[in-house]
């Protein structure tokens, strides 16, 4: 695991859609607001945060010869588009296994990113995630284990320890973050 894969998947994590609408723009090679905002059903508000976001990235740019300014058209960049890539297999997996992405917190992405190189303690992700607090982290790995990504495991013992690893889904799901 890399320093740069992670901080991508820190990343792509940041706001809540920002994997769907990378996901969208990769498929149809670029689109339009309305499209956008009908796709994911989300409101204009939510959908122009997450534009910012990605813009100011880098990730994508309006395209400057298309159409009427109130009605702009988004493009990848060409660090957007391996990027979203990477959102488009993340989104597809989260389909194919019926995980529900609304489910999940901010940090279960990163988790499961973390967790794809073995088993850990919480401590360990808590270090690994620094810019995480260890109740973001704590509420995301309760989501990602609802959500069946993540198992732990409590080893007898004194004093007992925690480990944490990710479940044949979570697997699926890091595989599709390191593309």
């Amino acid at each position: 695991m890399s320093n740069d894969d992670l901080a991508t998947t820190v990343a792509l994590a940041r706001y809540r859609w920002i994997v769907p609408l990378l996901a969208i723009l990769a498929d149809r090679n670029g689109a339009r607001f309305a499209e956008m905002a009908r796709g994911l059903a989300i409101s204009a508000d939510s959908l122009s945060s997450s534009l910012q976001y990605v813009m100011a990235m880098g990730w994508v740019r309006k395209n400057p010869g298309h159409g009427h300014p109130l009605r702009p058209e988004y493009l990848l960049t060409d660090e957007g588009r391996a990027v979203a890539m990477r959102a488009l297999a993340v989104h597809q997996v989260q389909e194919r296994l019926d995980c529900d992405s609304r489910a999940l917190k901010r940090w279960s992405l990163p988790i499961v990113h973390v967790l794809g190189s073995g088993v850990h303690r919480f401590n360990a992700i808590n270090r690994t995630l620094d810019a995480a607090t260890p109740r973001a982290i704590s509420l995301s790995m309760k989501a990602a284990q609802e959500q069946d990504l993540v198992k732990r495991s409590l080893l007898d013992g004194f004093p007992p320890v925690t480990d944490y690893s990710l479940s044949r889904r979570g697997e699926e799901l890091a595989s599709a973050l390191v593309r």
